[in-house]
């Protein structure tokens, strides 16, 4: 369950991110990074293993709405 959230709030993060980078052209994570590529792409890295790790909340048995 505590997995299931902090993959929830790190994909949550992301959407954010790439809606700041769509909206503004400001990339968070790299301003966050302050032009260290190999933290930046760490910080990405996680962000989409989160965000798969959600895809199984979808079909799972860990279902979001699952208590």
């Amino acid at each position: 369950r505590v997995l299931n959230n902090i993959a929830l709030i790190l994909a949550i993060i992301g959407g954010i991110n790439w809606g700041s980078i769509g909206l503004f052209k400001f990339d968070i994570v790299a301003w966050i990074a302050a032009g260290k590529t190999h933290l930046a792409r760490i910080i990405y890295a996680i962000v989409g293993l989160a965000a798969v790790w959600c895809i199984s909340l979808l079909f799972g048995k860990g279902k979001i709405t699952e208590e």
